[in-house]
């Protein structure tokens, strides 16, 4: 017996409702600074913006891997939120949605071995050549990274992720969840359906499954067998 749980529904950012103003909410009015001090506030200000800014690091797309510099930069991917491998070499090698994603977040720079730089409209349509169901597995690829869940590749075990809970990295501890992409308007036979939670009871983790809508939005539901 399967029992079905919705795990959890992507929802869009919430608006917040701000009160009105009171009495007692209104700041005390402050002394005023002179010239000199105005001054030397706007010399500071750009120093400490210059500051927070981290660099972007340039990437070669090599068939389905995307090859970092060998900057220390780069290698924060990995060591802070383990995107990639760290190679000998001291780059950094990014899975295709590993890449893409860190492309939206203006993190990587991608070029073609000639150097040139590719847009992501043509990341994306380079993408979908080597892997078919490529944008719907990157759908779910990056709502999960934007929910703070490391989420790897898990072909060794048959599924299409592997899912850490927060808090945890690979190497520290153990993926928690196998997930599969799927969209709404697909099938999925018994068989499947079945197999698929062969893989996840024969691995020890738990079946998410992430349908995606026609907005991109992901709903998880986890999958759980049930002895009567």
């Amino acid at each position: 017996m399967v029992k079905k749980t919705k795990k959890k529904v992507s929802g869009k950012a919430a608006k917040s409702e701000t009160s009105g103003s009171k009495a007692s909410d209104v700041p005390e009015a402050k002394p005023q600074r002179t010239s000199s001090e105005k001054k030397t506030k706007q010399k500071k200000a750009p120093a400490l913006e210059n500051k927070s800014k981290k660099k972007v690091v340039t990437g070669i797309l090599a068939g389905v891997r995307v090859i970092t510099e060998s900057s220390d930069e780069a290698r924060e991917f990995y060591n802070q939120s383990r995107f990639g491998t760290i190679t000998e070499s001291g780059k950094v090698e990014l899975s295709l949605l590993e890449a893409l994603y860190l492309m939206e977040k203006n993190r990587l720079v991608i070029k073609s071995e000639a150097g040139r730089a590719i847009s992501f409209e043509s990341y994306v349509k380079k993408a979908r050549k080597e892997e078919p169901n490529f944008w719907i597995r990157y759908i779910v690829f990056k709502d999960m990274r934007n929910r703070g869940y490391i989420i790897k590749t898990a072909l060794k075990f048959g599924a299409d992720f592997r899912v850490y809970d927060r808090g945890i990295k690979p190497g520290e501890g153990h993926a928690r969840w196998i997930v599969y992409p799927v969209d709404e308007g697909s099938t999925l036979t018994w068989h499947e359906f079945s197999a698929k939670n062969r893989v996840a009871h024969s691995t020890k983790k738990r079946l998410l499954m992430g349908i995606i809508d026609a907005e991109n939005d992901v709903t998880y539901y986890e999958i759980r067998w049930m002895r009567p």
